[in-house]
C-alpha cells in the first residue's frame, strides 16, 4: 500500500484513508436510492439500474485511484440522469436506449479528449460566468424534479402550482408534506455538519413514512400509483435483472432518428459532464491544497481519462453520465489524500450490491429532498457569478431560467450561449467571446432553424 499509494508522501495512514473513504461512501450513497428512480421514469427497470449504479461507480472510482491516485469517487451525475430521463427520453421522446447509446458516445469522445489537451482547452473558452450559470440551472431543475416527484408542485390553472394537501390527503398530500419534513431534516443535518446528512435525510424520511403507513395516515392506492413504503426483501444475491439494461444500447432502434437531434443530446451530456468534472476536480482538490505552484492538478489526465472511462461502461451497464462527485470533499475533509481513499468507497459501492432490494423500496417522497437539497448545493454556484458586467450576468440569467422553464438542461445551454455571442458582439466586446463560441452560437442557432 505504501510503494502505491505513498502514503508517508502524502502524510497520511491506512487508518485515516479507510474512514475517509467510508464518509465519502456515506454522503454519495443516497446516489443508490435516487438513480434507479429517475432513470425508472424513461421506462428502465430499477432494480437492474441499481446494480448498475453501484457497478458504475465501482469501476470509476477504481480506475480514478489506478489512474490518478486521487481520494475522488465516481457515479452517475446527478442532473445528467434527470436530463437522461425527462429531456432526452421525455420531451424528446427516445428510447433509454438510444440515451445509453448518447452516453457512450460522449465517454468514447472524452477518452480521445481525455488523452490531449483538447478537453482543458474547451473548457477554458467557455466563459466563467456561464459555467457557473449551468451549474445554478441544473440545480434548480433537478429541484424542480424533486418537487414534481414528491407531488409538492403539481399541474394547474397556472402550469404548476402548490399542490392541495387537504384533498386526497392519505395519498398525495401525506407524500407532499413528508417530503417537505424530509427537506428540513436534510437541512438541520447538514448545518450542523452531520456526515452523511442526505442518506440520512432519505432513512428518516422513508421511516416517517412507514410510520404513517401503521397508523393509517398514508393508504397505499395501486390503481393511484401509491404503493406500500414497506420493502419487500433487504438482501438479494440474484443479479440476473442487470441483463435487463446491460450491453442493451446495442439493440436501440435508429429507424427515423433524426440525427441533428441525437448530436444535440451527445453535445448536451459532453457539454455538462466537462464542466462537473473539471469543476469538481479543481474545487475539491484546492480544498485538500493537491494544486501545484501554478494552479494547477497534477496528473488531472489520468483523473480525466478515468471519468470518460466509466462514463462509457456505465452506459454498456445501463446507467447515465458517470462522473467525479463534489461529495468526494467530505472524505478529504476526512484527511483523505489518495487512492486508497477511492478504493475504500468503491468497494462499498460493490458491497451496496446485495442490499439493492431496499434501497429499491425507497419511495419517491423520501427520495425526493435529496434531489431538492442537492439543487440547493448547485445553486449555491450563483454567489461566484459577477452581476456587475451585464454582458454577462444576462446570459447567465438566461441560461439558469430556460433549464426549469424549458424542462432541458440542453435548452439553457444553447440560449446562455447564443445571448452571451449576441450581447458581446452587439455591444462592442467581441475580443471576450472566443472562436469556439461563435462556432457553438452558429450551431445552437441553426438547431432551432432546422431542428
Amino acid at each position: 500500500m505504501e510503494k502505491f499509494f505513498k502514503l508517508k508522501e502524502n502524510n497520511t495512514t491506512v487508518k485515516t484513508e479507510i474512514l475517509a473513504g467510508i464518509t465519502t461512501f456515506m454522503t454519495m450513497a443516497y446516489i443508490l436510492a435516487v438513480n434507479p428512480n429517475i432513470l425508472s421514469a424513461s421506462g428502465m427497470d430499477a432494480h437492474a439500474v441499481l446494480i448498475a449504479t453501484a457497478l458504475a461507480s465501482f469501476i470509476g472510482t477504481v480506475l480514478m485511484a489506478l489512474f490518478a491516485n486521487y481520494p475522488f469517487a465516481l457515479a452517475p451525475g446527478m442532473g445528467l440522469n434527470a436530463y437522461f430521463a425527462y429531456t432526452v427520453c421525455g420531451a424528446m421522446g427516445y428510447s433509454w436506449q438510444i440515451a445509453l447509446v448518447a452516453v457512450f458516445v460522449e465517454g468514447l469522445i472524452f477518452i480521445v479528449l481525455s488523452l490531449t489537451n483538447v478537453r482543458e482547452a474547451i473548457f477554458n473558452a467557455i466563459p466563467m460566468n456561464l459555467k457557473k450559470a449551468v451549474s445554478v440551472g441544473i440545480g434548480l431543475f433537478i429541484a424542480f424534479i424533486g418537487l414534481q416527484n414528491a407531488k409538492v408542485v403539481v399541474g394547474g390553472a397556472t402550469l404548476v402550482e402548490l399542490v392541495d394537501f387537504t384533498a386526497d390527503f392519505n395519498t398525495v398530500g401525506i407524500c407532499a408534506l413528508l417530503a417537505i419534513i424530509g427537506v428540513l431534516i436534510t437541512a438541520i443535518l447538514h448545518i450542523k455538519k452531520v456526515k452523511g446528512s442526505i442518506l440520512i435525510g432519505i432513512a428518516a424520511t422513508w421511516v416517517l413514512g412507514m410510520l404513517c403507513e401503521l397508523l393509517h395516515i398514508y393508504v397505499p392506492n395501486a390503481d393511484a400509483g401509491f404503493y406500500s413504503v414497506f420493502p419487500s426483501a433487504i438482501v438479494s444475491f440474484d443479479f440476473s435483472s442487470l441483463g435487463k439494461t446491460a450491453g442493451q444500447l446495442f439493440k436501440a432502434d435508429f429507424s427515423g432518428l433524426s440525427w441533428a437531434n441525437f448530436i444535440v443530446v451527445i453535445f448536451a451530456f459532453l457539454f455538462v459532464d466537462m464542466f462537473d468534472t473539471l469543476g469538481t476536480l479543481i474545487g475539491v482538490s484546492s480544498k485538500a491544497d493537491m494544486l501545484d505552484k501554478d494552479g494547477k492538478l497534477p496528473r488531472i489526465k489520468g483523473a480525466l481519462l478515468a471519468d470518460a472511462v466509466a462514463t462509457s461502461a456505465g452506459a454498456l451497464l445501463g446507467t447515465s453520465t458517470t462522473t467525479t462527485f463534489v461529495e468526494s470533499s467530505s472524505g478529504v475533509a476526512e484527511g483523505g489524500r489518495t487512492g486508497l481513499t477511492a478504493i475504500t468507497t468503491a468497494v462499498l459501492f460493490l458491497l451496496a450490491i446485495i442490499f439493492s432490494p431496499l434501497f429499491i423500496s425507497i419511495p419517491s417522497f423520501a427520495t425526493a429532498p435529496a434531489l431538492i437539497f442537492v439543487g440547493f448545493l448547485m445553486f449555491t454556484a450563483v454567489a461566484d457569478i459577477h452581476f456587475e458586467d451585464l454582458t454577462e450576468a444576462i446570459p447567465a440569467y438566461i441560461c439558469i431560467l430556460a433549464m426549469p422553464i424549458f424542462y432541458s438542461i440542453a435548452e439553457g445551454i444553447s440560449m446562455g450561449v447564443i445571448s452571451y455571442v449576441i450581447l458581446n458582439l452587439v455591444c462592442g466586446k467581441s475580443k471576450k467571446i472566443t472562436p469556439l463560441m461563435y462556432i457553438l452560437a452558429v450551431l445552437f442557432v441553426l438547431k432551432y432553424i432546422f431542428l
